[in-house]
Protein backbone atom coordinates (compact mmCIF):
# COMPACT_ATOMS: atom_id res chain seq x y z
CA UNK A 1 0.00 0.00 0.00
CA UNK A 2 2.50 2.63 1.05
CA UNK A 3 4.72 1.83 -1.77
CA UNK A 4 1.71 1.89 -4.46
CA UNK A 5 0.97 5.82 -2.60
CA UNK A 6 4.56 6.55 -3.30
CA UNK A 7 4.70 6.05 -6.60
CA UNK A 8 1.89 8.31 -7.27
CA UNK A 9 3.21 10.36 -4.75
CA UNK A 10 6.86 10.62 -7.31
CA UNK A 11 4.70 10.63 -10.67
CA UNK A 12 3.25 13.83 -9.48
CA UNK A 13 6.49 14.91 -8.60
CA UNK A 14 8.01 14.63 -11.86
CA UNK A 15 5.16 16.39 -13.72
CA UNK A 16 5.50 19.43 -11.45
CA UNK A 17 8.81 19.22 -11.99
CA UNK A 18 8.71 19.25 -15.30
CA UNK A 19 6.46 21.76 -15.50
CA UNK A 20 7.88 24.28 -12.93
CA UNK A 21 11.08 24.99 -14.02
CA UNK A 22 13.02 27.94 -13.57
CA UNK A 23 10.85 30.29 -15.49
CA UNK A 24 8.13 29.40 -13.03
CA UNK A 25 9.93 28.78 -9.66
CA UNK A 26 11.52 32.30 -10.54
CA UNK A 27 8.37 34.07 -11.17
CA UNK A 28 8.59 35.06 -14.83
CA UNK A 29 6.15 32.80 -16.17
CA UNK A 30 3.89 34.01 -13.60
CA UNK A 31 4.28 37.59 -14.10
CA UNK A 32 4.27 37.32 -18.25
CA UNK A 33 1.31 34.73 -18.26
CA UNK A 34 -0.86 35.26 -15.37
CA UNK A 35 -0.04 38.37 -12.90
CA UNK A 36 -0.10 41.01 -15.66
CA UNK A 37 -4.02 40.27 -16.10
CA UNK A 38 -4.65 40.99 -12.64
CA UNK A 39 -7.17 39.10 -10.49
CA UNK A 40 -8.82 37.13 -13.45
CA UNK A 41 -5.61 34.82 -13.55
CA UNK A 42 -6.68 32.96 -10.71
CA UNK A 43 -9.53 31.87 -12.88
CA UNK A 44 -6.71 31.11 -15.60
CA UNK A 45 -4.69 28.76 -13.32
CA UNK A 46 -7.74 27.09 -12.12
CA UNK A 47 -8.50 26.60 -15.89
CA UNK A 48 -4.97 25.31 -16.57
CA UNK A 49 -5.37 22.69 -13.86
CA UNK A 50 -8.22 21.09 -14.91
CA UNK A 51 -6.80 20.78 -18.78
CA UNK A 52 -3.65 19.06 -17.17
CA UNK A 53 -5.75 16.59 -16.33
CA UNK A 54 -7.78 16.33 -19.20
CA UNK A 55 -4.87 16.02 -21.62
CA UNK A 56 -2.63 13.95 -18.97
CA UNK A 57 -5.33 11.72 -18.78
CA UNK A 58 -5.69 11.17 -22.46
CA UNK A 59 -1.90 11.12 -23.25
CA UNK A 60 -1.63 8.49 -20.49
CA UNK A 61 -4.51 6.47 -22.09
CA UNK A 62 -3.02 6.36 -25.68
CA UNK A 63 0.73 5.87 -24.39
CA UNK A 64 -0.29 2.44 -22.69
CA UNK A 65 -2.83 1.51 -25.14
CA UNK A 66 -0.62 1.84 -28.17
CA UNK A 67 3.02 0.83 -26.38
CA UNK A 68 4.10 4.24 -26.89
CA UNK A 69 8.10 4.95 -26.22
CA UNK A 70 8.63 8.81 -27.08
CA UNK A 71 6.59 12.01 -27.25
CA UNK A 72 7.55 11.96 -30.95
CA UNK A 73 5.80 8.96 -31.06
CA UNK A 74 2.41 10.64 -29.79
CA UNK A 75 2.36 13.59 -32.01
CA UNK A 76 3.07 11.06 -34.73
CA UNK A 77 -0.28 8.86 -33.96
CA UNK A 78 -2.27 11.85 -33.45
CA UNK A 79 -1.04 14.08 -36.18
CA UNK A 80 0.52 11.52 -39.21
CA UNK A 81 0.31 14.30 -42.00
CA UNK A 82 2.94 17.52 -42.33
CA UNK A 83 1.52 19.54 -39.09
CA UNK A 84 2.22 16.83 -36.97
CA UNK A 85 6.22 16.84 -38.57
CA UNK A 86 6.24 20.33 -37.36
CA UNK A 87 4.96 20.07 -34.30
CA UNK A 88 7.60 17.15 -33.97
CA UNK A 89 10.46 19.39 -35.31
CA UNK A 90 9.16 22.44 -33.01
CA UNK A 91 9.17 20.52 -30.22
CA UNK A 92 12.53 19.37 -30.49
CA UNK A 93 13.50 23.04 -31.26
CA UNK A 94 12.16 24.46 -28.07
CA UNK A 95 13.26 21.62 -25.79
CA UNK A 96 16.94 21.77 -26.99
CA UNK A 97 16.43 26.16 -26.83
CA UNK A 98 15.44 25.38 -23.46
CA UNK A 99 17.71 23.12 -22.16
CA UNK A 100 20.64 25.63 -23.55
CA UNK A 101 19.00 28.50 -21.97
CA UNK A 102 18.82 26.81 -18.44
CA UNK A 103 23.09 26.13 -19.06
CA UNK A 104 22.85 30.38 -19.39
CA UNK A 105 20.66 30.93 -16.31
CA UNK A 106 22.92 28.36 -14.30
CA UNK A 107 26.30 30.66 -15.65
CA UNK A 108 24.77 33.68 -15.05
CA UNK A 109 23.48 33.03 -11.29
CA UNK A 110 26.80 31.52 -10.57
CA UNK A 111 28.65 34.39 -11.84
CA UNK A 112 26.37 37.07 -10.15
CA UNK A 113 26.04 35.75 -6.98
CA UNK A 114 29.37 33.57 -6.26
CA UNK A 115 31.45 35.99 -8.25
CA UNK A 116 32.75 32.94 -10.15
CA UNK A 117 33.28 32.48 -13.91
CA UNK A 118 29.85 31.62 -15.38
CA UNK A 119 31.69 28.29 -17.51
CA UNK A 120 31.57 27.11 -13.72
CA UNK A 121 28.19 27.00 -13.50
CA UNK A 122 26.83 26.09 -16.63
CA UNK A 123 29.31 23.14 -16.69
CA UNK A 124 28.29 22.52 -13.18
CA UNK A 125 24.73 22.47 -14.26
CA UNK A 126 25.97 20.08 -17.62
CA UNK A 127 28.00 16.99 -15.48
CA UNK A 128 25.51 17.30 -12.50
CA UNK A 129 22.42 16.42 -15.19
CA UNK A 130 23.97 13.81 -16.92
CA UNK A 131 24.69 12.00 -13.73
CA UNK A 132 21.31 11.80 -13.00
CA UNK A 133 20.17 11.00 -16.95
CA UNK A 134 22.36 8.20 -16.78
CA UNK A 135 20.54 6.42 -14.01
CA UNK A 136 17.50 6.91 -16.87
CA UNK A 137 13.90 7.49 -15.36
CA UNK A 138 14.92 6.13 -12.19
CA UNK A 139 16.86 9.39 -12.03
CA UNK A 140 14.15 11.69 -13.13
CA UNK A 141 12.39 10.27 -10.57
CA UNK A 142 14.81 10.72 -7.83
CA UNK A 143 15.32 13.99 -8.28
CA UNK A 144 12.02 15.35 -8.43
CA UNK A 145 11.41 13.49 -5.57
CA UNK A 146 13.82 15.49 -3.55
CA UNK A 147 13.30 19.34 -5.71
CA UNK A 148 9.70 19.02 -5.51
CA UNK A 149 9.29 19.39 -2.12
CA UNK A 150 12.32 21.91 -1.30
CA UNK A 151 10.37 24.29 -3.82
CA UNK A 152 6.83 23.80 -1.87
CA UNK A 153 8.62 24.13 1.60
CA UNK A 154 10.29 27.27 0.19
CA UNK A 155 7.22 28.81 -1.93
CA UNK A 156 5.05 27.92 1.26
CA UNK A 157 7.42 29.62 4.31
CA UNK A 158 7.35 32.84 1.72
CA UNK A 159 3.84 32.94 1.74
CA UNK A 160 3.62 32.31 5.46
CA UNK A 161 5.63 35.07 6.30
CA UNK A 162 3.98 37.58 3.86
CA UNK A 163 0.61 36.98 5.68
CA UNK A 164 1.99 37.47 8.96
CA UNK A 165 3.72 41.03 7.71
CA UNK A 166 1.25 42.69 4.34
CA UNK A 167 -1.88 44.18 6.00
CA UNK A 168 -4.27 44.03 2.07
CA UNK A 169 -4.61 40.37 1.72
CA UNK A 170 -8.66 40.95 0.94
CA UNK A 171 -9.93 39.81 -2.61
CA UNK A 172 -11.50 43.50 -2.83
CA UNK A 173 -8.43 44.79 -2.81
CA UNK A 174 -6.98 42.52 -5.20
CA UNK A 175 -9.70 43.53 -7.38
CA UNK A 176 -8.06 47.34 -7.26
CA UNK A 177 -4.75 46.27 -8.10
CA UNK A 178 -4.50 47.86 -11.97
CA UNK A 179 -3.81 45.13 -14.97
CA UNK A 180 -1.74 45.48 -17.73
CA UNK A 181 -3.48 43.32 -20.21
CA UNK A 182 -6.98 41.85 -21.08
CA UNK A 183 -7.14 38.74 -22.67
CA UNK A 184 -6.29 36.15 -19.80
CA UNK A 185 -8.53 33.09 -21.07
CA UNK A 186 -5.84 33.43 -24.51
CA UNK A 187 -3.00 33.79 -22.08
CA UNK A 188 -3.61 30.79 -20.08
CA UNK A 189 -4.48 28.61 -23.07
CA UNK A 190 -1.28 29.70 -23.96
CA UNK A 191 1.01 28.58 -21.55
CA UNK A 192 -1.05 25.02 -20.36
CA UNK A 193 -0.73 24.19 -23.69
CA UNK A 194 2.95 24.35 -24.00
CA UNK A 195 3.10 22.76 -20.56
CA UNK A 196 1.11 19.86 -21.98
CA UNK A 197 3.51 18.93 -24.88
CA UNK A 198 6.65 19.43 -23.55
CA UNK A 199 5.28 16.91 -20.49
CA UNK A 200 4.76 14.34 -22.91
CA UNK A 201 8.43 13.86 -23.22
CA UNK A 202 8.42 12.77 -19.35
CA UNK A 203 4.83 11.16 -19.27
CA UNK A 204 5.15 8.93 -22.39
CA UNK A 205 8.51 6.93 -21.05
CA UNK A 206 7.06 6.69 -17.53
CA UNK A 207 3.55 5.21 -18.72
CA UNK A 208 6.11 2.61 -20.52
CA UNK A 209 7.71 2.00 -17.68
CA UNK A 210 5.02 1.89 -15.29
CA UNK A 211 2.07 0.65 -17.57
CA UNK A 212 -0.87 1.07 -14.84
CA UNK A 213 -3.23 3.76 -15.91
CA UNK A 214 -4.35 4.24 -12.18
CA UNK A 215 -0.92 4.87 -10.78
CA UNK A 216 -0.14 7.67 -13.55
CA UNK A 217 -3.15 8.92 -13.73
CA UNK A 218 -3.82 9.31 -9.99
CA UNK A 219 -0.07 10.91 -9.78
CA UNK A 220 -1.18 12.93 -12.53
CA UNK A 221 -4.29 14.42 -10.71
CA UNK A 222 -2.35 15.21 -7.67
CA UNK A 223 0.68 16.77 -9.68
CA UNK A 224 -2.09 19.10 -11.42
CA UNK A 225 -3.40 20.02 -8.15
CA UNK A 226 -0.21 20.35 -6.81
CA UNK A 227 0.89 22.30 -9.51
CA UNK A 228 -2.07 24.60 -9.26
CA UNK A 229 -1.92 25.36 -5.40
CA UNK A 230 1.84 26.67 -6.22
CA UNK A 231 0.99 28.72 -9.12
CA UNK A 232 -2.05 30.22 -6.75
CA UNK A 233 0.41 31.13 -4.17
CA UNK A 234 3.21 32.72 -6.55
CA UNK A 235 0.85 34.85 -8.44
CA UNK A 236 -1.12 36.29 -5.79
CA UNK A 237 2.60 37.37 -4.14
CA UNK A 238 3.42 38.97 -7.65
CA UNK A 239 0.05 40.50 -8.07
CA UNK A 240 0.76 41.83 -4.52
CA UNK A 241 3.79 43.65 -5.92
CA UNK A 242 3.01 45.23 -9.14
CA UNK A 243 4.57 46.80 -10.33
CA UNK A 244 7.69 46.89 -8.70
CA UNK A 245 7.80 43.40 -9.86
CA UNK A 246 8.32 44.27 -13.63
CA UNK A 247 11.62 45.43 -13.20
CA UNK A 248 13.31 42.38 -12.04
CA UNK A 249 14.20 39.26 -14.03
CA UNK A 250 13.63 37.42 -10.76
CA UNK A 251 10.59 38.76 -9.62
CA UNK A 252 9.97 36.68 -6.50
CA UNK A 253 13.28 37.84 -5.90
CA UNK A 254 12.26 41.55 -4.74
CA UNK A 255 9.28 39.84 -2.94
CA UNK A 256 11.23 37.94 -0.84
CA UNK A 257 14.29 40.93 -0.42
CA UNK A 258 12.09 42.35 2.60
CA UNK A 259 12.60 39.02 4.84
CA UNK A 260 16.47 38.76 4.87
CA UNK A 261 19.47 37.38 3.20
CA UNK A 262 18.36 34.05 4.40
CA UNK A 263 15.27 33.70 2.47
CA UNK A 264 17.17 35.06 -0.65
CA UNK A 265 19.64 32.74 -0.28
CA UNK A 266 17.03 29.14 -0.07
CA UNK A 267 15.00 30.76 -3.16
CA UNK A 268 17.98 31.47 -5.50
CA UNK A 269 18.90 28.07 -4.03
CA UNK A 270 15.34 26.07 -5.30
CA UNK A 271 15.78 28.26 -9.20
CA UNK A 272 18.98 26.68 -9.62
CA UNK A 273 17.63 23.22 -8.27
CA UNK A 274 14.42 24.16 -10.29
CA UNK A 275 16.64 24.83 -13.62
CA UNK A 276 18.82 21.40 -12.82
CA UNK A 277 15.48 19.80 -12.84
CA UNK A 278 14.01 21.39 -16.35
CA UNK A 279 17.66 20.59 -17.76
CA UNK A 280 17.17 16.86 -17.07
CA UNK A 281 14.01 16.32 -18.39
CA UNK A 282 14.35 18.50 -21.54
CA UNK A 283 17.61 15.90 -22.25
CA UNK A 284 15.53 12.88 -21.26
CA UNK A 285 12.57 13.93 -23.67
CA UNK A 286 15.06 14.46 -26.32
CA UNK A 287 16.96 11.97 -26.09
CA UNK A 288 13.91 9.48 -25.72
CA UNK A 289 12.95 10.08 -29.19
CA UNK A 290 16.23 9.97 -30.80
CA UNK A 291 16.82 6.65 -28.96
CA UNK A 292 13.44 5.63 -30.67
CA UNK A 293 14.16 7.29 -34.11
CA UNK A 294 17.65 7.28 -34.99
CA UNK A 295 18.42 4.42 -32.88
CA UNK A 296 21.49 6.49 -31.03
CA UNK A 297 22.32 4.76 -27.57
CA UNK A 298 20.13 6.98 -24.83
CA UNK A 299 23.71 8.02 -23.07
CA UNK A 300 25.47 9.40 -26.63
CA UNK A 301 21.87 11.03 -26.86
CA UNK A 302 22.05 12.72 -23.40
CA UNK A 303 25.88 13.69 -24.28
CA UNK A 304 24.99 15.00 -27.61
CA UNK A 305 22.35 17.12 -27.24
CA UNK A 306 24.46 18.71 -24.12
CA UNK A 307 27.30 19.37 -26.52
CA UNK A 308 24.46 20.87 -28.98
CA UNK A 309 22.91 23.39 -26.29
CA UNK A 310 26.02 24.33 -25.04
CA UNK A 311 27.44 26.55 -28.06
CA UNK A 312 23.42 28.86 -28.02
CA UNK A 313 23.34 28.78 -24.39
CA UNK A 314 24.18 33.02 -24.57
CA UNK A 315 20.47 33.90 -25.37
CA UNK A 316 18.76 35.67 -22.85
CA UNK A 317 16.26 33.84 -20.40
CA UNK A 318 13.41 36.23 -20.87
CA UNK A 319 13.85 36.51 -24.46
CA UNK A 320 13.19 32.93 -24.37
CA UNK A 321 9.63 33.26 -22.16
CA UNK A 322 8.56 36.54 -24.45
CA UNK A 323 9.19 35.47 -27.55
CA UNK A 324 9.80 31.51 -28.35
CA UNK A 325 7.22 30.44 -25.26
CA UNK A 326 4.05 31.99 -27.36
CA UNK A 327 4.96 30.43 -30.76
CA UNK A 328 5.16 27.04 -29.04
CA UNK A 329 1.97 27.59 -27.28
CA UNK A 330 0.21 28.20 -30.54
CA UNK A 331 1.65 24.92 -32.02
CA UNK A 332 0.54 22.89 -28.65
CA UNK A 333 -2.70 24.23 -28.60
CA UNK A 334 -3.38 22.79 -31.33
CA UNK A 335 -1.41 19.44 -30.84
CA UNK A 336 -4.29 19.27 -27.85
CA UNK A 337 -7.09 19.42 -30.10
CA UNK A 338 -5.62 16.74 -32.23
CA UNK A 339 -4.78 14.47 -29.37
CA UNK A 340 -8.89 15.19 -28.20
CA UNK A 341 -10.37 14.28 -31.15
CA UNK A 342 -7.86 11.62 -31.91
CA UNK A 343 -9.02 10.12 -28.68
CA UNK A 344 -12.39 10.49 -29.34
CA UNK A 345 -12.55 9.17 -32.33
CA UNK A 346 -10.59 6.12 -30.66
CA UNK A 347 -13.15 5.43 -28.10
Amino acid sequence: MFKKIGLIFQISAVFIGTIVGAGLASGQEITQFFSTYGYKSFCGIIICCIIYILTGYIITHLSIKYKLNSYNELITLVSPGFLGKVTDLTTGMFLISSSAIILAGSGALIHQYFKLNKWVGILLMGIMALMVLFRDTKGLIEINSFIVPSLTIVIVTLFIFYIFFYDNMSFSYIKTIPYHKNNWIFSSFLYCSFNVLCSTGVIVPLAKEIPNKKYIFSGLILGSIGLTVLSLIINLLLILNIPYIFEYEIPLLYVANRFGKAIQIMLLTIIWFEMFSTEVSDIFSVSKTLEQTFKIPYRAGCILIFLIALPISQVGFVKLITFLYPAFGMISFIFILQCLIFYLKDR
